[in-house]
């Protein structure tokens, strides 16, 4: 263990402090937990570390070593060489929460247009800066949602089509709370019409995910009405990935869109760190968490950058705020900055109809196997579920036991699904993969 501290140093701050030894600071604490012993292996050279860490990443399957078709939320989509070199650079990756704005303006402009491609994206009128994840993004919009509701309002409508594990984190985030939640026990094949019995005047919000966690694509816009009829606020959870197609859900009454931003320009790295997206609209630009930051004019009449509304996480009104978050994800922000800018609103609709396309291709080559057929005949974007005439768990088995990563197995999620994997495709995915999967489902049909 490296101590930057000598016996001189140690022992002038002791002496300073009015203690005799280290042990001392540590009196408060019962004996007997003090200074546990711990059963650790015995030490190792960084050679001998680095060769251990290196045999057990071979153990990991990856992406560049088979195809991969495992969605369910984080996607394998190319990401341009130039994201990595930039993020890299010393500033960036170094950087802290910008207080003084005076030497932080490249961090600030970043961050700034982050916001702007965000809102562009989703046709909101604000974004932040920004949260951990799309779980825990969307568990900041039920917080949100108390906010704007003066907490006045106690249900929260779940459709049981948002993400699992999305749906888990907000209960966390809501653990003693009075807050009411509904709609998760609704049928997993129900559309958004099913959603519409639930609301009622103690309503806050309805979360649902575009497209849904099954990869289905619903037109919310009848939803959203009665959302708002109701004077509750329609949350949407989205791929932004997606939204370089599919129109907007600003367009169909979202009040609050959060999602993963993963697919941009971030890599699995085995489950991040990944990058939360939260935006609304500027009615309700105070109750949102996270960081926003402002463009002004500096006294010299040049442009400049600052950070606004911050003061609700960590300040002056921090008892006011809707979320204790007083952090963002900055360098993942940037990632999906450099390449939102690298690709363009051409290149990311190009990487949306690959996927599209390809997924597309690929359902109808499944879908025509002997024991195999769609679950839903909704539209959907880059995923889909098929039903499999063994256990999922045994035909992902047959998958990699052929150098193929399969579909996600929703009995992992859904007790009553075991024979239902959900197949991702993207742009990364070529021709001959998705007909080398398609034979080899064909192989494990028979088995």
């Amino acid at each position: 263990m490296f101590n930057p501290n000598s016996d001189a140093d140690r022992t002038a701050m002791l002496k300073t402090i009015g203690v005799e030894s280290v042990a001392d600071l540590f009196k408060v604490v019962p004996a007997r937990h003090r200074f546990p012993e711990l059963d650790l292996p015995d030490a190792l050279t960084e050679m001998e570390a680095l060769q251990d860490l290196q045999e057990l990443a071979s153990a990991n399957y990856t992406t560049q070593e088979m195809p991969s078709f495992l969605g369910a939320g984080a996607y394998n989509h190319y990401v341009p060489a130039a994201v990595g070199a930039i993020i890299s650079r010393g500033e960036f990756l170094t950087a802290y929460t910008p207080y003084q704005p005076e030497v932080s303006q490249g961090t600030l402009q970043a961050i700034f247009e982050y916001q702007s491609m965000i809102c562009q994206l989703t046709g909101m009128d604000v974004s932040n800066a920004s949260h951990y994840d799309g779980a825990t993004a969307a568990a900041e919009a039920v917080n949100m949602s108390q906010a704007i509701t003066r907490g006045k309002r106690k249900k929260i409508v779940l459709a049981p089509s948002l993400h699992p594990h999305y749906r888990q984190t907000i209960h966390t985030y809501s653990q003693g709370t009075d807050l009411q939640f509904v709609g998760e026990d609704l049928a997993l094949d129900a559309g958004p019409e099913a959603l519409l019995p639930l609301l009622d005047k103690d309503t806050a919000l309805v979360m649902v995910q575009y497209p849904d966690f099954f990869g289905r694509v619903y037109d919310y816009t009848e939803l959203a009405g009665a959302v708002h009829a109701a004077g509750a606020l329609l949350g949407v959870s989205v791929n932004p990935m997606a939204l370089g197609m599919l129109k907007p859900p600003s367009e169909f009454g979202a009040d609050i869109v959060t999602g993963e931003g993963q697919p941009l320009g971030i890599p699995l790295s085995y489950g991040g760190p990944y990058l939360g997206i939260l935006a609304t609209r500027d009615k309700y630009v105070r109750s949102l968490a996270g960081r926003l930051i402002g463009e002004t004019t500096d006294s010299r009449g040049q442009r400049g950058f600052v950070l606004t509304l911050s003061t609700r996480e960590q300040h002056i009104r921090r008892e006011r705020a809707s979320s204790n978050i007083c952090t963002n994800q900055g360098l993942m922000a940037l990632s999906a900055t450099v390449y939102m800018s690298l690709v363009g609103k051409q290149g990311l609709r190009e990487a949306a109809e690959l996927s599209y396309h390809k997924a597309h291709y690929a359902a109808e080559k499944i879908a025509a196997l002997d024991g195999y057929e769609l679950w839903s005949d909704a539209p959907f974007f880059n995923e889909f579920v098929v039903r499999t005439p063994h256990p999922a768990e045994a035909v992902n088995s047959h998958l990699l036991d052929h150098s193929i990563l399969g579909g996600y197995d929703l009995g992992q999620s859904y007790p009553d699904m075991q024979n239902y994997l959900m197949f991702a495709v993207t742009e990364m995915n070529r021709r001959d993969e998705i007909d080398y999967l398609v034979d080899v489902l064909a192989e494990a049909s028979n088995d």
